[in-house]
């Protein structure tokens, strides 16, 4: 987005209201929690410009965040960069979660999608721009007014003064006035040395209705007239519905309907977030959740196996054909299979220099095999989502990452067209990546046009748990050759996993390296995967980093230093073109944790780890404390740095840390999903192990790289890189390396 084109594109869709300055990016969402003593005194007039910043008579300011919230805290961190241009008072901010809207937030341009970490990242110039331009338009008003210059008023804490003359004004004096001047092409931002908001901390603008309990997640969510539905799906994954007897449940107290349902036309071609492991369901509605839940066990389905097929998607990177295989897959099956293929050759993605050669002269080789098992997300809400469809007119309601990608499945599905479609998005109970596959929102709205009324569409947690869509399993296979003097001549890696790869083959080592080699292979499955915090990055980064502090090991080099003379290389004589990491930053992370850590004098008693990785155009580094007590690791500390650029709210980013180490050794250590004759095996918490509040860190200290580059990637970057500093601490603690997720699952090195 360009401020003189989306400006001006969003002129035509304003509204004129009377009595404020609306302008910019609809960008926040309540900047200030406040109490009933506190309560800002709203204007009684808005004056609109177009759909974003507005200006009450009285300095109110409101901002409009586009970007749906689950826990990212871009509610705060969004109208702290508009207000930081605006030279507004931060407690004089209020803010309003928007509606979808296509228009002026195109998915093309990331307008309303949560994920991959570019929130921020997408949004940082045009909502610099949204509040100087407000900021410009006002002192030209205040210019006009007092007949002065404009470059002689100066703006502070929503006040305009021009101290030759003595004369100042708030905001909302001149907002009227500002909304006649023309919106500015380009105009003048902050140098990031004149910053008074940004990088310091505010506190999350949800906190206390978060806290309290306030009804603000789509479970919460209530319309007078509405019913509860529920969905039966199949047992296993290559099966599907061949007939249903739903006449004892539709008997029973409360229950207005049962029927099966398509979530996809025939023929219908799939967009990259259009996943659905069983597009064909049962619905129970009812009254009431327990009623539909009784229903539900009534229901007499008969299932069958699927036949193989294949299906185009068109994802970010264009169009693909998908192969769905038939039959019943196990785990077991699973791991066979990738054992097998990663000892064959694979698709060469990247070489350097001559690394077969190498390897053949080499005196020494080390090769090491690393796998992980699916993941199931567990998002503390399950899936759920109001809709009301009346005729042409569809009302949908709920958690989501991605509106402007589903809409217009859910506009083809129903036949009709998307204006008609009104999108309102509520807080998430978690997302990681699951709620971007929003089938459940298009199932809600089948419901609901069936049974003509309102519904809300719930997932117990069996169902949220069993319908996919998960963390693929994945396989690698590392390989390093050293002379006699254990110097690294050759570096391969090869990977895969069902159904894609997690390689990242233009990533560090890539580039330091004079013979490098790259593979990748793959494993059709019709278990359903999807994107999962940091994909890919979330397993390659554990098994490179546990590998890499292996070869440091036989090479008789500090897992820290071995990495910096690698990254040296890559800096000052990089091998190839295509390096997608900066070396000096890379850099950065590992010698600022390497110093905040006191890497070199770890405690009495403790075993320390240490890995860092690149991703999501971000950098981060963990060292990790551990001791042994009752037979069982026991994290002490997490020293963390991050490089993501501009801190915007340092409160904020910590936060996002300490949940991605706290998720990240979770996971490492407990999280599995495995299937047997297609079924998942673990249904609800007490089979699927998660970390357990006395299991977190005793202690996360987290710092941030000072620098003035534009915000990069934040929610993702810290979690990959976790895997392997807790792998290299009980490595050191057992003296016994671990090569397979879950560390403490049937071969755990602690027996």
């Amino acid at each position: 987005m360009t401020v003189s084109n989306s400006r001006r594109s969003f002129l035509k869709n304003s509204i004129l209201a009377g009595g404020g300055l609306v302008i910019g990016f609809n960008w926040l969402e309540s900047c200030k929690p406040v109490s009933k003593e506190e309560m800002l005194t709203m204007p009684k007039e808005w004056f609109n410009i177009n759909s974003y910043l507005k200006i009450g008579e009285n300095g109110v300011v409101s901002i409009i965040t586009p970007n749906p919230e689950f826990g990212q805290n871009v509610m705060t961190s969004m109208p702290m960069i508009v207000a930081e241009e605006l030279d507004c008072d931060w407690k004089k901010v209020v803010v309003e979660m928007a509606m979808h809207d296509p228009v002026n937030f195109p998915p093309a341009a990331f307008g309303q999608f949560t994920g991959g970490s570019r929130g921020i990242a997408t949004k940082w110039e045009p909502l610099r721009n949204a509040g100087a331009a407000a900021k410009h338009m006002l002192k030209e008003a205040a210019a006009q007014a007092w007949q002065v210059p404009s470059d002689e008023i100066t703006t502070e804490l929503g006040v305009l003064k021009h101290e030759k003359s003595g004369k100042s004004a708030g905001y909302g004096e001149m907002a009227a006035a500002a909304t006649k001047i023309p919106l500015p092409e380009k105009p003048t931002l902050k140098e990031v040395k004149d910053f008074k908001l940004i990088s310091h901390s505010q506190k999350n603008v949800r906190g206390k209705e978060i806290v309290t309990g306030k009804p603000m997640f789509g479970l919460d969510y209530q319309v007078e007239g509405m019913l509860i539905a529920m969905i039966e799906h199949p047992p296993a994954f290559g099966m599907k519905l061949k007939s249903f007897d739903g006449s004892a449940a539709k008997a029973m107290p409360g229950i207005k309907d049962v029927f099966s349902f398509k979530t996809y036309n025939d023929g219908f071609e799939k967009a990259m977030f259009d996943t659905n492991a069983f597009p064909e369901l049962v619905a129970v509605v009812g009254n009431s959740t327990w009623e539909v839940m009784q229903a539900k066990k009534a229901l007499k389905v008969e299932w069958e196996p699927i036949a193989a097929y294949s299906e185009t998607v068109a994802g970010f990177g264009g169009k693909q054909t998908v192969n769905v295989p038939a039959g019943l897959e196990s785990s077991d099956d699973h791991h066979a299979k990738m054992e097998a293929l990663a000892a064959k050759p694979g698709n060469i993605v990247r070489r350097n220099g001559d690394p077969e050669s190498a390897f053949k002269k080499a005196a020494k080789i080390i090769e090491r095999s690393y796998s992980c098992p699916h993941l199931a997300h567990n998002c503390m809400e399950p899936m759920n989502f109001f809709a009301d469809v009346k005729g042409d007119k569809v009302k949908v309601a709920g958690p989501l990452q991605a509106p402007g990608i589903i809409e217009p499945t859910l506009a083809a599905r129903m036949g009709i067209p998307a204006e008609n479609i009104e999108i309102e998005m509520t807080r998430m109970g978690g997302g990681f990546g699951r709620r971007a596959y929003s089938h459940y929102m298009v199932e809600a709205a089948l419901i609901s046009q069936q049974v003509k009324a309102p519904v809300k569409l719930m997932y117990t947690r069996e169902d949220d748990m069993t319908n996919g869509i998960y963390r693929p399993a994945y396989h690698a296979t590392y390989r390093a050759a050293l002379d006699e003097n254990n110097n690294l001549l050759a570096f391969h890696v090869k990977a895969g996993g069902i159904p894609e790869s997690p390689l990242h083959a233009d990533r560090f080592p890539a580039g330091a390296i004079d013979n490098y080699l790259a593979e990748d292979w793959k494993i059709d499955s019709n278990i359903t995967i999807g994107a999962f915090r940091a994909p890919r990055s979330n397993f390659i980064a554990g098994a490179e980093q546990s590998f890499l502090d292996e070869l440091a090991e036989a090479m008789g080099k500090d897992p820290i230093e071995f990495r910096l003379e690698l990254l040296k290389r890559a800096k000052e004589n990089p091998v190839g073109e295509k390096n997608d990491y900066d070396a000096d930053r890379y850099a950065g992370v590992l010698e600022l944790v390497r110093d905040k850590s006191n890497w070199a004098n770890p405690p009495a008693g403790v075993s320390r780890g240490v890995a860092a990785y690149f991703c999501h155009a971000s950098y981060a580094a963990h060292v990790l404390d551990l001791t042994i007590e009752d037979g069982k690791p026991v994290v002490q500390k997490v020293t963390s740095a991050i490089d993501c650029g501009i801190v915007v709210n340092p409160d904020a980013a910590s936060n996002m840390t300490e949940g991605a180490v706290t998720d990240g050794i979770g996971n490492a250590l407990y999280g599995e999903m495995t299937f047997k004759a297609g079924a998942a095996d673990k249904t609800n918490f007490d089979k699927y192990r998660i970390i357990r509040m006395s299991e977190a860190p005793k202690a996360i200290d987290v710092h941030f790289v000072q620098n003035e580059i534009a915000p990069t990637g934040m929610g993702e970057p810290p979690f990959p890189p976790i895997f392997g500093a807790l792998a290299n601490a009980l490595y050191k603690a057992t003296g016994k390396r671990v090569y397979q997720q879950p560390f403490m699952g049937e071969k755990s090195v602690l027996g």
